[in-house]
């Protein structure tokens, strides 16, 4: 009998696939999208419509298994402050995954998982923006350096 077992076992061990789900969920949060193979997004999805459903309620204790969840205070405040607010109205269902095709080196079949109605100008949180300054002086340092 299957009494228990609630998930996939990935093939790896628990602490393994606990720190999968937890780098996972942060890097969901932070970006609003990511992609990952199959098996890894239809893991992630019931979590992180957990993890919404917990940053809803505004309570102490919810906010510290938030963070204990998550142990990243950001992506616990963007959950608490931003995710929270823009799924007041829905009532489950904040991640959906669209299968993106196969992967070249193995295969495997990836999937595109995201929050439902995300923020697209999450994707560049850390991307740096230029400086026009700098790229003005990159281009001088070539032309003296060609000539």
């Amino acid at each position: 009998m299957r009494h228990g077992i609630a998930n996939k076992k990935l093939n790896r061990t628990s602490e393994h696939r606990k720190a999968l789900l937890k780098n996972m969920l942060n890097s969901l949060i932070k970006y609003e999208q990511i992609k990952t193979t199959l098996p890894k997004a239809k893991f992630l999805k019931p979590e992180a419509d957990k993890i919404i459903t917990l940053g809803k309620k505004d309570t102490l204790h919810n906010t510290k298994m938030l963070v204990s969840q998550l142990q990243n205070n950001t992506s616990a405040n963007k959950v608490k402050k931003t995710l929270s607010k823009r799924y007041e109205k829905r009532s489950g269902g904040y991640t959906r995954i669209v299968r993106a095709g196969f992967r070249y080196g193995d295969n495997a079949p990836m999937a595109i998982i995201e929050f439902v109605d995300r923020d697209i100008e999450a994707k560049k949180v850390d991307k740096k923006k230029k400086d026009p300054v700098k790229e003005a002086e990159k281009k001088e340092d070539k032309k003296l350096a060609t000539a």
